[in-house]
């Protein structure tokens, strides 16, 4: 049996966008589906409770190379593994450190065997091979696992663009190997990644070699790494249909909420970002009438909510002049309502997108919101 199964649900025939059910072990989880990041086991100012009642989220995002730096992969065993561990009852994905390889590009060192990296806390060296990545992923007891994978900066030659996904492809191969000689593959899904830097061929011969695997589902990842985000887009439309259409398709690090329809619309069934929980942070507000960017004087007398169309607990409580008040103090409730109102409005994006595909009536609705960009 695999450790994940992918029922779709409904198709949209004019566009290829999808309803589906991705079913864990540690529940189902309703596609399209946004994936809150919880970098080191938690995401910032928000309690388990507050994720799993208040927001009804399916599944979180948790790294890789940050938990294997601490608390590392053998405490974690010992302690039951990640879901116990943060006390989160529902689904985990978990990624490879693949995007360390990029964003700690002056920390590491890249062989043909894997990646050499140096602790950016105490600088440390650690060696992640793609069987090592998989060990520790089947340690935390992740429900998906994904690949060690070489993740590119943008702009990038095609040759060295092409050594690098080759060298991905045989990563890929080499920890597929150690997955499925491991007893604890049964209950972790191991994604491929789908890389190739912004060019169509080189995705295309990606995509095909890691077909050969037979994986549950595939991502695509290299993209939000400075591209401009017309070419992010032109890169999933020629990567996605690549994909097998029975599986899930996770695009990876995407994106700001009017990009989420378009993705959805390429055959798009999960995606993550760092955008809501981060912007939260730094007083940026995403609503249905565009963004609000709460420190500006024009909010300091205002009584309202921040979006009247959100029925989050930030919305129904507190008024964009109170939420104002606590992000000048620094006071940490903002950084608590503020997140949790972002990722409300994140979901509600991928609920109304669900459930228009269910209801056969996607091309209205994205035509609506591609209207009102």
């Amino acid at each position: 049996m695999p450790a994940v199964r992918f029922d779709i649900q409904a198709t949209c025939p004019a566009t290829g966008a999808r309803a589906g059910l991705l079913h864990t072990a540690h529940g189902t989880i309703e596609t399209p589906v946004f994936m809150p990041v919880g970098t080191q086991a938690t995401v910032k100012s928000l309690t388990p409770h507050d994720l799993a009642c208040d927001l009804n989220v399916q599944i979180l995002l948790a790294n890789t190379y940050h938990l294997f730096l601490r608390p590392g992969p053998e405490r974690m065993e010992r302690l039951g593994g990640l879901h116990k561990f943060m006390t989160w009852p529902r689904a985990i994905l978990t990624d490879s450190g693949g995007f360390q390889v990029f964003s700690l590009d002056t920390l590491r060192k890249i062989t043909e065997d894997g990646v050499l990296f140096r602790s950016h806390l105490n600088g440390d060296e650690h060696f992640f091979s793609p069987e090592r990545t998989v060990d520790i992923q089947l340690a935390f007891g992740s429900d998906i696992a994904m690949v060690l994978d070489e993740c590119l900066p943008y702009p990038i030659d095609h040759e060295t663009a092409s050594q690098s996904t080759e060298r991905t492809v045989r990563w890929a191969r080499a920890a597929y190997k150690h997955y499925l000689s491991r007893e604890k593959a049964f209950d972790t899904a191991l994604f491929p990644i789908v890389q190739g830097a912004m060019f169509p061929d080189l995705r295309r011969s990606c995509a095909e070699a890691l077909m050969e695997l037979n994986a549950d589902g595939y991502a695509i990842g290299g993209l939000s790494v400075g591209e401009p985000r017309t070419l992010t887009e032109e890169v999933i439309a020629a990567t996605a249909p690549q994909l097998p259409a029975d599986r899930p398709r996770y695009v990876m690090g995407v994106g700001m909420p009017e990009e989420l329809p378009s993705f959805v619309a390429l055959g798009v069934d999960m995606m993550d970002c760092v955008l809501p929980t981060r912007n939260a942070r730094n007083g940026y507000l995403f609503t249905s009438l565009g963004k609000v960017v709460i420190k500006q004087a024009q909010y300091a007398d205002d009584p309202g909510p921040v979006d009247p169309a959100c029925d989050c607990y930030t919305c129904r409580t507190f008024s964009r002049a109170y939420l104002r008040h606590l992000f000048l103090a620094g006071e940490i409730l903002f950084s608590v309502a503020a997140t949790l109102h972002n990722i409300k409005h994140y979901l509600d994006i991928m609920r109304n997108l669900r459930q228009s595909i269910l209801a056969g009536t996607f091309p209205a609705y994205l035509k609506g919101v591609c209207s009102t960009r």
